[in-house]
């Protein structure tokens, strides 16, 4: 199949009922949109199989590509750091994308990151809906726009709604924040102490409200 050929749909290439193993080797295959070609490899998600915590970024970056794990570049070093400073063990949330290739345009010898557009989004989430429906989370955090409008609808924006529990039938409790690229764009380190601190507060709060949902029971 070209890149030409692909469908804009990854329905065909997604296992039904698989577990995470099944659906992370079905996904080395994928060809559900033409962003197959430009990526180095599928980026799946990564974690424990039955994650309480499922976080949502947009794509892979540039370091992500080449590794074939997500949020391991400079974004996901700061995720780690403010995880941490929230009280959220790394080992035990399950991280991954909206979209599983990494969307690039050339800059010199650099590849730049590229913004997934609505196609490539709706395109690959069946496999977004397939791990949802293999880890069971029972918290979705969704990092960023793209994560957000995947999951939460086209309407949904980060900046009106952040750090507000939602309701959805993804997960007993939804919610979205900025990604931490967002926190290493902006203009100065204030700026930048400023996001990272606010990050950190939206994550404690998705730490607290899974504390009182299993004293709930």
């Amino acid at each position: 199949m070209t890149p030409e050929e692909s469908p804009y749909d990854a329905s065909g290439f997604v296992p039904r009922g698989g577990g995470l193993g099944e659906l992370r080797e079905a996904a080395r295959a994928c060809h559900g949109c033409p962003l197959w070609a430009r990526g180095t490899q599928t980026v799946f998600g990564q974690g424990p199989a039955r994650a309480r915590i499922m976080l949502v970024g947009e794509q892979p970056g540039d370091v992500e590509d080449q590794e074939g794990v997500p949020f391991v570049g400079p974004a996901g070093m700061l995720l780690d750091r403010c995880l941490a400073a929230a009280g959220i063990d790394r080992g035990e949330v399950y991280v991954t994308n909206a979209v599983k290739h990494f969307k690039w345009e050339p800059r010199g010898k650099r590849r730049i990151h590229s913004k997934p557009n609505a196609r490539e989004v709706r395109a690959c989430k069946p496999w977004l809906e397939a791990e949802l429906g293999a880890v069971r989370p029972e918290v979705v955090v969704c990092l960023g726009a793209t994560a957000a409008q995947s999951l939460l609808g086209a309407g949904f924006q980060v900046t009106r709604h952040r750090g507000e529990f939602v309701a959805s039938p993804i997960a007993p409790l939804v919610t979205a924040t900025i990604h931490p690229s967002a926190v290493l764009r902006q203009r100065d380190d204030a700026a930048r102490q400023r996001e990272r601190e606010l990050l950190i507060a939206d994550l404690r709060r998705v730490r607290e409200r899974l504390a009182e949902l299993r004293a709930a029971g």
